[in-house]
C-alpha cells in the first residue's frame, strides 16, 4: 500500500508514463470533522465505487446500473465526479 499525506486541494494522479496518459486523478477536495471528501476524474467508462458498494457488486448482491460512474453511456472525456460517480452540483476539483 502507499501511503500519502495530501492537503486540501491537491491531488494524486495515476497513470500510464508510457503514453504519459492520466487514468485517475484523486483531489482532496474537504477536510472536515475527521472526514475527507474526495473527487475523482478519470474516463466515463472507470467504474467508480465506494468499497462496500463494490463488495457487494461483485458477490452479486447489488445491481449495477450502467457503467457505475452515474453515466451508462460510454466515453473517453475526463468528468469531476465524487464517490460513486454522483457529480456535486457546483463543485468542481
Amino acid at each position: 500500500m502507499l501511503v500519502l499525506t495530501r492537503k486540501n486541494r491537491e491531488s494524486v494522479v495515476i497513470g500510464r508514463p508510457e503514453d504519459l496518459q492520466v487514468v485517475l486523478e484523486i483531489t482532496i477536495l474537504e477536510i472536515e470533522g475527521g472526514r475527507v471528501r474526495l473527487g475523482f476524474e478519470a474516463d466515463t467508462r472507470m467504474p467508480i465505487h465506494r468499497r462496500e458498494v463494490w463488495d457487494r457488486i461483485c458477490n452479486g448482491d447489488a445491481v449495477a446500473n450502467g457503467n457505475g460512474n452515474g453515466n451508462g453511456k460510454a466515453g473517453v472525456s475526463l468528468r469531476p465526479a465524487t464517490v460513486d460517480g454522483e457529480v456535486e452540483a457546483g463543485r468542481r476539483p
